[in-house]
């Protein structure tokens, strides 16, 4: 039995979310320099896929699904493991199925786009962009790329969890009404954002993402998103991201800062007084970033309270 194996990095919630005029929801990712794997052991005398751990079953559906689309019959054995939390708002669930379709074509010894694991996603849930290298302008729900932005210098994302998991797909099925005024706001936001990628602006990027942090905690209030603005400001931060469908907000620093290493621990320093838990991420860069694949170099520190 030939087997392959696959990965796909995470995104830390969404520098931007909302609906613009027509009333199109869209997200715009913010790659995470952590990765879930999945290997797939290929069997073509078999008729189903065998999942572990097994509350993964969506990962197998669309291992079925990759194997037609493939042109190829059979089933197999999927395993998958992984750097992100699950319910937390890092696309942990996304990564899963961009990872399972990766393993599953090395395993059958081809290849498919981005375009492809977007087409086979969509048959399964509401999903984050994390099959594209790079950040895009997604819309989630109908799962379908609406612009590739490019990339960024990398950030430093020190992140606090409140606690709990959200269920993506209930809160995306949940009626979610924003006013024309917001949805304004939005598409001026989303046009800012865009801008700011383009010209690698973080202050701008910072800007944004807070903005994007307050208009959500209308719909999804967030017990500790003031305490991070705050401490954001008194460090010198570039602002706050949050997961706009998830329990975490983080603290935006530039990795490139002199001072980086000082305000990540100022940052770390202050998310622990707050009840809940700690980590750091990195934004995946256009430095010597290898996206898709093992991601040296990549920075997680976890503190529980």
């Amino acid at each position: 039995m030939a087997q392959g194996t696959g990965r796909s990095f995470g995104t830390f919630g969404e520098l931007l979310q909302g609906t613009v005029h027509s009333g199109q929801h869209f997200m715009v990712t913010c790659p995470v320099a952590a990765w879930n794997t999945a290997s797939f052991r290929y069997a073509p005398g078999s008729t189903s896929v065998d999942v572990h751990p097994v509350h993964k079953w969506k990962a197998g559906r669309l291992a079925m699904s990759a194997l037609r689309f493939a042109g190829v019959g059979g089933g197999g054995q999927l395993i998958l493991h992984g750097e992100l939390p699950e319910g937390k708002g890092l696309a942990s669930s996304s990564a899963d199925l961009v990872a399972t379709a990766r393993a599953v074509a090395a395993a059958v010894g081809t290849r498919f786009r981005a375009e492809d694991i977007e087409s086979l996603m969509r048959e399964i849930e509401p999903s984050d962009g994390v099959m594209y290298d790079e950040i895009v302008d997604f819309d989630h729900r109908n799962v379908r790329v609406r612009e590739r932005l490019g990339t960024l210098p990398s950030m430093i994302i020190v992140a606090h969890d409140e606690g709990g998991q959200v269920d993506t797909v209930q809160y995306n099925g949940a009626a979610r009404v924003h006013t024309d005024e917001e949805r304004r706001e939005y598409a001026r936001l989303r046009t800012a954002l865009g801008t700011a990628i383009h010209a690698g602006d973080l202050p701008e990027v910072g800007r944004v993402a807070t903005r994007s942090a307050e208009l959500n905690a209308r719909l999804n209030p967030r017990r500790f998103l003031a305490e991070l603005r705050r401490l954001s400001g008194k460090i010198g931060a570039l602002g706050v991201v949050c997961a706009h469908s998830g329990t975490v907000l983080g603290i935006l620093i530039d990795h490139a800062d002199p001072d980086a290493a000082a305000k990540t621990e100022a940052a770390l320093a202050g998310c622990a007084a707050l009840p809940g838990t700690t980590a750091v991420y990195r934004s995946l860069g256009h430095e010597d970033d290898d996206w898709s694949r093992l991601g040296a170099l990549h920075l997680t520190h976890h503190q529980r309270m």
